[in-house]
């Protein structure tokens, strides 16, 4: 962000900016390198996003962090090796697996797994050429949770109880002292998975309705387990002494006042007898650091304040929770020397917080002599403008890449479009900024959440056969290993682990499982199965992770060089970049081919006349060498799904003179009112980095960015500006020449001014629903979010005048709560119109608005689902349902394992029924069909992954067996 005029003196250089567009300059290049150098070791910090360099080297070589190299092995525990039996148990005296939580016939329970097994196989992971290992959490967990058919075990990690411990299923502290110590002599960092969200099921909320007089059962006992979310807007949360206030208004700081468990939240948190003091540290046993508002449903606001599945929410907002997590992670950076942190569910929590956390950790790693400590966080989204939020506001130095594992999932297993592939990574800019770029960005292809890659793989070709599996699966790693980023292997993929689904169904282990529904994988590339140990370092996937590994290595431009598009086919096809490291000036070109048939294609390159040699593909028998001819173009041919890399036989021509350079736009960007989209056009064909600078009237120019392949661009983040701030705009190219000094050309200013905030509203959508006879949730979001943003609701019946009912300061989501009949509006018949506004205001006078447009239906109380197989095999085929839609008492009855909701019966057609009881026809009805515990398509389950459908707007649906398409009437069937 641009630091405000106050805070910064005025640049002496700024005066001679207007006149010196085109101006050329020479910059040496440790003055380049000690500005980058700068630049990657200073954490970001709020109004600094980086350093200020005069005006004579404005021009800056693209960030690189030690952290653009990585080989990252992503592992959990237990699911690795057991090297020490005695721990299995956890240390609990019990053979009673609901007790300890160990069952190696279960995938929902501990399997044996430990550090110690981590130790013994260092040369397996090693051999894949791994730099980092990366560890599922390993703090001591709650061992069980959940009942009946939904307990389950810790063995995950994530239900953590004690954050100063490893969990005793893992090994102790000295185990992974140890494990670091022996890693760290290889060369090899060890990561940490981290959560700041939430801690264990712990606390429970007093039942208001207990009466101690009747029986105890599930709807009359004095403790429940969770409840429906409570909005900040119907019950705000109140301090010690009955004041209401928002917390987003004093979020991390002194202000935040003292809460009192039994008046401050809309549900009283107790701790059960026998857990009041389990957490450690304990200040975790204090109810009142927890948010309190009931269970989440992943959207809205709920989405950052409601337990995830029960687990406690931590109130990240209060400074208490903010230095306590601190406090805890600095510790094991400084006593295990800790490498760094992926740290889990980094979207439900508050930016405030991460602004704090982030550059806290960083200043205790760079203060315990760790200067290359790396944090990325799971930021489970796949639009760029979302995740990269994190990375700029948020002040991380990188989130994981869930927008690549879908670009590469849709390319190397969907047969998807190359152009599709070379548009997603022009779409890198979003990620520029100061401090952080897409180059340290984590990428991955599959985990223990979504499954492994192997899976989708099967999944999206079902009847390819093995070697069209394993031809998939390499190219894939071969797509994510030469691109930009630090490629992550889900320990497994190297091994062609598939699975039937994500979650447990992918987190089998290496050694001989006991697991049924492991047994009966068909692992790609092998005819072993889970009932053998996996640890084979002649598997044909383990051999090309190790050799792809090995290229990077011995060739770095291949991982950290600038990435730049070349082509692109229209659908399966090539698609080719460019890899260069700035340095070396030496051209690699890349070209991956996912069609079933051997393409070649002709692409531009730095260099006329110029001989490239085959580093690598040479088994494809292609040609060992190529030349460009005297426009630059390079002809290359690539056999069906597989991967050629070649490497300039010399370095690119040197520069003369700098390229000319122009601002071109600043403009706000058309998918974020926080970010102004700056664009600039460079002359020539050849290798340029381009540096953007920005300041706010009479303050001093800051570096935003520096970007290292067309087209030029960086999306500021202007977010934390008051709208209508004028923000001025200046870049420089810089290009290197044979005297081993930068050429340097700048440019004038551009000036733009912050825009308004907009603003959506989320829920319901257009076209909906409203009823007579009961209220309505209107909800809204601004972008950016700010505490300050005041939202105004209206809303227009029948084409009528507008008229306000409600006015929310409650960020980050605004809600009203509107009812048609209280507001006079008894008699409306069904299809009238009635339109609703809402109108985010600021404190400097900016607002804007958005509309959406219902009509007046009568209420449905029960949702019906039409299902037809051909082969008339109901069998017990059911709904799995979630969300406000449906009666909680369903719900309460429904479990993935052993029962999804059955039909009703089977109508005269042969169509399968079932019923839906709902208590809000207005949400949605969110649904899978499959058989109890089934997750394999189409066997046990139907495509389309979770479908869901609003009963208001159709009450009835129609599904055919294996068609993902929600019916809306009855389709014909055969």
């Amino acid at each position: 962000m641009v630091t405000p005029a106050s805070a910064a003196p005025a640049d002496p250089s700024a005066a001679a900016d207007a006149t010196q567009e085109g101006a050329t300059f020479q910059v040496d290049a440790a003055q380049i390198e000690a500005a980058e150098q700068q630049a990657a070791a200073a954490p970001a910090q709020a109004g600094r996003p980086g350093p200020t360099p005069g005006h004579g080297n404005r021009a800056m070589a693209s960030l690189r962090t030690a952290e653009t190299d990585e080989n990252f092995y992503f592992v959990m525990a237990d699911r690795f090796a057991n090297g020490d039996p005695t721990n299995d148990r956890g240390g609990i005296d019990s053979d009673d697996p609901s007790v300890t939580g160990f069952d190696p016939t279960r995938k929902g329970y501990y399997n044996g797994g430990d550090l110690q097994g981590l130790r013994d196989r260092l040369d397996y992971i090693e051999g894949l050429g791994t730099t980092a290992i990366w560890l599922t959490p390993s703090f001591k967990n709650k061992p069980v949770q959940g009942t009946g058919s939904n307990e389950s075990a810790g063995y995950h990690g994530y239900w953590i109880t004690d954050f100063t411990q490893i969990d005793p299923h893992l090994g102790t502290n000295d185990d992974l002292a140890a494990l670091i110590q022996d890693a760290h002599a290889r060369g090899i960092k060890v990561y940490f998975d981290i959560i700041t969200n939430h801690t264990a099921d712990v606390i429970k909320y007093q039942n208001p309705n207990f009466d101690p007089s009747k029986p105890v059962n599930d709807t009359n006992r004095e403790l429940l387990d969770g409840g429906a979310y409570v909005s900040k807007d119907s019950r705000p949360y109140t301090d010690a002494q009955g004041r209401t206030f928002d917390d987003r208004d004093v979020a991390g700081t002194d202000a935040f006042p003292e809460l009192d468990a039994t008046t401050s939240f809309p549900y009283t948190p107790v701790n059960p007898a026998g857990e009041t003091d389990v957490k450690v540290p304990a200040w975790l046993n204090d109810v009142t650091r927890y948010h309190n508002r009931g269970d989440t449903s992943f959207v809205g606001e709920n989405s950052q304040y409601g337990d995830f599945f029960g687990l406690d929410d931590l109130f990240t907002e209060d400074p208490v929770v903010v230095n306590g997590m601190i406090d805890i992670y600095g510790t094991w950076i400084r006593d295990f020397g800790v490498d760094g942190f992926r740290i889990d569910t980094v979207k439900h929590v508050d930016d405030q917080f991460w602004q704090a956390f982030s550059p806290a950790a960083l200043k205790i790693a760079h203060d315990a002599g760790k200067k290359d400590f790396f944090m990325f966080g799971e930021v489970y989204d796949t639009t760029r403008p979302f995740t990269s939020h994190y990375t700029t506001a948020g002040q991380l130095q990188a989130v994981l890449d869930f927008p690549f594992q879908d670009a590469a999932r849709s390319f190397a297993s969907k047969n998807g479009s190359a152009a599709d592939l070379q548009t997603f990574f022009a779409d890198d800019d979003w990620y520029t900024d100061a401090d952080s770029n897409a180059y340290q960005l984590p990428t991955f292809l599959g985990n223990h959440d979504m499954g492994h890659i192997g899976y989708f793989i099967q999944s999206d070709n079902p009847d390819a056969g093995d070697a069209t599996w394993l031809a998939k699966d390499r190219l894939a790693h071969q797509l994510m290993y030469l691109v930009r980023g630090n490629p992550v292997v889900y320990f497994g993929d190297e091994q062609g682990f598939t699975g039937t689904g994500g979650d447990q169904l992918a987190r089998q282990t290496l050694f001989a499982s006991r697991v049924a529904e492991y047994l009966d994988d068909d692992l790609i590339g092998t005819d072993r199965t889970h009932a053998v140990d996996n640890y084979e370092t002649t598997h044909p996937l383990y051999r090309s992770i190790a050799d792809l590994a090995a290229l990077t290595k011995k060739y770095p431009a291949l991982r950290n060089g600038a990435q730049q598009n070349r082509y692109a086919a229209e659908g399966p096809g090539i698609y080719a970049f460019s890899r260069m490291d700035r340095t070396e000036q030496r051209e690699f070109v890349v070209a991956v081919n996912n069609s079933t048939t051997a393409q070649t294609a002709t692409l531009p390159t730095y260099a006329t006349r110029a001989g490239f040699s085959l580093v690598y593909g040479a088994a494809n028998g292609v040609p060992d060498t190529a030349k460009t001819d005297r426009a630059g173009k390079l002809t290359v041919s690539v056999p069906s799904m597989s991967t050629v890399v070649y490497r300039a036989d010399g370095t690119i021509p040197a520069a003369r003179w700098a390229p000319n350079v122009k601002l071109m736009s600043a403009a706000p960007a058309a998918d974020t009112k926080g970010r102004m989209e700056v664009t600039a056009r460079v002359g020539g064909t050849g290798f340029a980095e381009v540096t953007f600078q920005a300041r706010i009237a009479g303050g001093q120019w800051q570096t935003i960015g520096t970007d290292d392949n067309a087209p030029y661009r960086v999306f500021h983040d202007v977010s934390a500006l008051d709208p209508g701030t004028k923000v001025q705009y200046r870049a420089a190219v810089l290009v290197s020449a044979n005297n081993g000094k930068g050429l340097c050309r700048s440019t004038g200013v551009l000036s733009a001014k912050v825009p308004a905030p907009g603003i959506t509203i989320d829920s319901p959508t257009e076209g909906g629903a409203v009823h007579t006879d009961g209220p309505i949730t209107i909800s809204a979001v601004t972008d950016p979010e700010k505490a300050s943003n005041v939202v105004t609701f209206e809303r227009s019946v029948a084409g009528g005048a507008w008229t306000a009912f409600h006015t929310d300061d409650s960020s980050p989501a605004y809600v009203a709560t509107d009812d048609l009949a209280a507001a006079g509006f008894t008699d409306l018949p069904n299809d009238t119109p009635v339109r609703y506004r809402a109108t985010v205001s600021t404190p400097s006078g900016a607002s804007s608005s958005a509309e959406i447009g219902l009509t007046v239906k009568d209420r449905v109380t029960t949702a019906t689902v039409h299902y037809y197989r051909p082969d008339q095999q109901y069998l017990d085929w059911g709904l799995h349902l979630w969300g406000g839609a449906v009666d909680p008492a369903t719900l309460a009855g429904i479990t993935w394992d052993t029962s999804p909701l059955q039909r009703t019966g089977v109508d005269a057609d042969g169509w399968a029924t079932y019923a839906i009881p709902l208590v809000d026809d207005l949400q949605r009805v969110n649904f899978i069909l499959h058989r109890p515990n089934g997750d394999q398509v189409p066997a046990t389950r139907e495509p389309g992954g979770d479908r869901s459908f609003v009963p208001v707007q159709s009450a009835e649906i129609w599904l055919v067996a294996g068609d993902p398409t929600v019916h809306i009437s009855k389709p014909a069937v055969g």
